[in-house]
């Protein structure tokens, strides 16, 4: 095989990360013990407010603190007091003091992988955030540049090609979102190669798009299989 470029996607396909935020989300849930609403039916009112305040304050625990405040005071029937406001903001600081948990067998596939290939962290969300546990997870070694954008879209991956002047054809996406990672990609013209997670974030959830006659598209089960095919 010629030598390829994989850009790589970081929150749940290098490390964990929707997990806390799900954990934090039952300690939320839990918290505002709401006496009509069902747990799931809070969790669909905290996803419609997840995404207004997507567009709001971008990704990242920003966004997720506005959040959970936005849906406190849209369900409960008592004002937010600082106390309660700091109360619900504790569930986030616990998300930022969680170390980096590398998932199974990456630091050796991104070795392998580094030896042959030309690899590209590509991450979306807050830049501080993304940055920090690009720096604490020990796996920036194995790429020749990082990248945090604002949104993983196709006028993202388009800009991302045109910076490291890539070739459509010798270019890879890895990750674990179909809305993010995957039929974005395709639809800039690369090829994709799916990872999926078991805990992947509600909101990234898509259906995944079929890749044209002239791109390719993998499904792997683990992100060391990567070795088999690249």
């Amino acid at each position: 095989m010629l030598p390829q470029t994989l850009l790589i996607d970081a929150d749940d396909t290098l490390w964990e990360n929707n997990i806390y935020f799900e954990r934090a989300i039952a300690r939320f849930i839990s918290f505002l013990n709401h006496h009509e609403f069902t747990p799931e039916q809070v969790r669909g009112v905290l996803n419609d407010v997840e995404r207004d305040c997507i567009v709001k304050h971008g990704y990242g625990l920003h966004s997720f603190a506005h959040a959970l405040v936005d849906t406190f005071e849209r369900l409960s029937v008592e004002p937010i007091t600082p106390e309660l406001h700091a109360r619900i903001n504790s569930f986030c600081h616990e998300i930022a003091e969680h170390p980096v948990e590398i998932l199974p067998e990456v630091p050796e596939t991104l070795q392998y992988l580094s030896g042959r290939h030309r690899l590209i962290l590509v991450t979306k969300g807050a830049i501080a955030e993304q940055t920090g546990k690009i720096e604490r997870s020990g796996l920036k070694e194995y790429f020749v540049a990082t990248e945090v954008v604002a949104e993983k879209d196709v006028a993202a991956y388009n800009s991302v090609v045109e910076k490291f002047e890539l070739t459509h054809d010798l270019t890879w996406m890895v990750g674990n979102s179909p809305k993010s990672d995957i039929n974005p990609a395709l639809a800039a013209g690369l090829h994709a190669v799916f990872v999926p997670h078991g805990n992947t974030w509600i909101l990234e959830h898509e259906a995944l798009c079929a890749a044209p006659d002239n791109q390719k598209c993998l499904t792997l089960e683990r992100f060391a299989d990567l070795q088999k095919h690249f």
